[in-house]
């Protein structure tokens, strides 16, 4: 709902498995939560018992803005 995951696309890994490649931004390049935030996705994602691997790109081109927020998330926060 905030608009951090850019992309996300699932590649054949060994098996039946499948490696998870995400490319994810943080609302500011020097924030305190972009380490939790990171290993927060990776293990989400690692529950899908087919995905045997997360590879997590942290990205801040285009930069994240109030815009990316889902109508959801901005009325949670009061901005909407």
């Amino acid at each position: 709902d905030l608009g951090l995951i850019y992309g996300c696309q699932c590649m054949p890994a060994e098996g039946d498995f499948y490696k998870a490649f995400i490319a994810m931004t943080l609302t500011a390049p020097g924030c305190g939560m972009g380490p939790f935030l990171v290993e927060d996705v990776k293990r989400k994602i690692m529950l899908i018992p087919e995905v045997s691997e997360v590879d997590i790109e942290m990205v801040f081109d285009p930069p994240w803005s109030q815009d990316r927020m889902s109508d959801a998330a901005k009325l949670q926060l009061g901005i909407l």
